[in-house]
């Protein structure tokens, strides 16, 4: 299973992201292609703090599109959304401990040990913090 993080549905959604032509494309291709993907419950969460942020955005995605597009996302037969679960902590304890992370990375911590807890085989993402994950696969599919 590929899970999809932040910044490639972020790219995806604001038509203003120099990505975001590759970005839509490659999530499209991914929700059409009937292959199981996933999107961490802390990527949603994010992925509207963002997009719906004024001081990132001018003018800012409006929060009924914002939900409007996870909710077009989810239409997708093949998608899961992952959250955390049983095992997950011990897998966050010990990404956290052999990474060194601290601060804002543990939120990446959170996303690589609810991949991990899932099974995710690889997560797509443009951020390179989760080099600090090497048990989590991870691919910029946009280049």
């Amino acid at each position: 299973m590929i899970a999809v993080d932040t910044n490639l549905l972020v790219y995806a959604h604001r038509e203003d992201s120099p990505w975001h032509i590759k970005a839509l494309a490659t999530i499209t291709e991914l929700a059409d292609s009937g292959t199981p993907w996933a999107i961490p419950w802390p990527c949603v969460h994010e992925f509207i703090a963002i997009v719906t942020h004024p001081k990132i955005y001018d003018p800012p995605t409006p929060l009924n599109i914002a939900l409007d597009t996870i909710e077009a996302w989810s239409s997708s037969v093949a998608l899961r959304f992952i959250g955390e679960g049983p095992s997950y902590f011990e897998l966050l304890s010990s990404l956290a401990k052999a990474g060194k992370v601290r601060g804002a990375k543990i939120h990446d911590a959170r996303i690589a040990a609810i991949c991990l807890h899932h099974g995710v085989k690889k997560l797509w993402t443009a951020d390179r913090d989760f080099s600090s994950f090497p048990k989590l696969k991870c691919e910029n599919p946009l280049i």
